[in-house]
């Protein structure tokens, strides 16, 4: 069985968000920099976990075709 056209796309999206994240990261290097090195830490700690959080709705659109668990597959 070939896998749909939303799998290409998602995973697409998925390496579009990641270059994305990391861009938008890189950018606050200098900031972030001047700060305390476990502030520092804390900081990319949190960056390096929060691009993640998209991945949910993503991926059960990728499986489903739905965004959310709470919409009708009719819709």
């Amino acid at each position: 069985m070939a896998p749909s056209s939303r799998k290409g796309t998602a995973i697409a999206l998925i390496l579009l968000l990641i270059l994305i994240w990391a861009g938008f990261v890189a950018s606050l290097a200098q900031v972030v920099g001047k700060w305390p090195v476990l502030v520092q830490a804390v900081f990319y700690l949190f960056m390096g976990l929060a691009w993640i959080i998209p991945l949910k709705p993503l991926l059960r659109w990728s499986q489903t075709g739905r965004w959310s668990k709470d919409e009708q597959a009719g819709e």
